[in-house]
């Protein structure tokens, strides 16, 4: 994962966001292009520890989507790409212009068999898909669904690692002395956690992201 989360930070910047969709949001039968027509905000949730729910830019990210079948699509603006892969990877471009992004489209779903753990609503399938009414089987009936999963750099990391600091600050210092850490030691990790905070200020790097996103 450290590997992985390396090949979407530069400019200085380290730390990642990991967002998902579980299950991604899609009725049985409808196809990659009409459900991602249908959103125009991004069907996925924050799984990081800060408080913003929607990323409106990011610098760099990865996505993964399963258990998507490719289906007829009725009109749409991504009705023209010929794979899955290019429906997922114009969403992309189109919410995040400028970016780097690279993403991957599996035709295996996630598998939820126990002991998975059974918390999914009754509004969905057996194969994980959105319907219209409850069905008479429980939760515990879905076998398997469809998953969109994400890592993002993207600025609002900037609030996490800023609170951070926030939360470290001097007063605090009593506590990790009976650690056994230094206090030069103790404040130079928190100078480097302060510079690393600018690297994701909205703007930081923007030319930097829009090169990369170019030879994408």
């Amino acid at each position: 994962m450290l590997h992985f989360a390396d090949s979407l930070t530069f400019s200085g910047r380290k730390v990642v966001a990991a967002w998902a969709a579980l299950p991604f949001p899609a009725l049985s039968g409808s196809s990659l292009p009409d459900v991602l027509s249908a959103h125009q905000d991004l069907p996925w949730k924050l799984l990081s520890s800060w408080k913003e729910q929607k990323v409106s830019s990011c610098f760099a990210q990865s996505v993964v989507l399963r258990g998507m079948c490719q289906e007829k699509a009725t009109r749409s603006p991504l009705h023209s790409c010929e794979s899955p892969g290019q429906v997922l990877q114009h969403y992309l471009h189109t919410q995040f212009p400028g970016a780097f992004s690279t993403c991957q489209v599996l035709q295996q779903p996630c598998h939820t068999q126990p002991p998975f753990p059974q918390f999914f609503s009754p509004l969905l399938s057996r194969r994980g898909f959105l319907l219209d009414r409850a069905q008479g089987f429980s939760s515990a009936g879905v076998q398997s669904m469809p998953v969109l999963a994400a890592l993002q750099s993207c600025p609002g990391l900037h609030s996490l690692l800023s609170g951070l600091c926030r939360e470290l600050r001097p007063r605090r210092w009593g506590g990790s002395c009976a650690a056994g850490l230094e206090q030069d030691d103790f404040q130079e990790a928190l100078e480097e956690l302060r510079t690393l905070a600018q690297c994701y200020e909205p703007g930081c790097g923007a030319a930097g992201s829009e090169e990369e996103g170019d030879s994408d």
